[in-house]
């Protein structure tokens, strides 16, 4: 079992992070954090780097829920979701799989709104 729903596409990345939002904000989600990486290693240790961001992506709805199933589960949250520049001038998108990062805690509950989540986040990554 992987940990990742993945998809290439054409799209170069500026449009390619553009898409990802609109296709995550059609599935439920609100993006609550967001990581340049380039830019981060560019200031703090001197180094390019291809476009690279990490988008935190929470549903509040299924968030609380989780939480109210698992109190430290927030350690988890938000779903990651990358998008990263190609050589070939197209993009990578990937995300999360709730269910395989939800994997080391005990709980039947949890692990039911991770496959929902799951699900979620694999459409919006398919629909790039």
């Amino acid at each position: 079992m992987t940990y990742y729903f993945t998809k290439t596409t054409d799209l170069p990345f500026d449009e390619a992070v553009a898409r990802t939002r609109e296709t995550l904000q059609a599935e439920g989600f609100g993006i609550i954090t967001e990581v340049d990486i380039a830019a981060t290693f560019k200031k703090k240790i001197g180094v390019d780097f291809r476009p690279y961001i990490i988008l935190g992506a929470c549903n509040p709805k299924a968030a609380h829920e989780a939480l109210g199933f698992e109190d430290k589960v927030g350690l988890m949250l938000p779903c990651n979701v990358i998008v990263q520049a190609l050589a070939s001038g197209g993009s990578e998108v990937a995300a999360i799989d709730p269910v395989a990062s939800m994997a080391a805690i005990d709980n039947a509950d949890l692990k039911a709104k991770a496959g929902e989540i799951g699900e979620s986040l694999k459409r919006a990554v398919n629909a790039i």
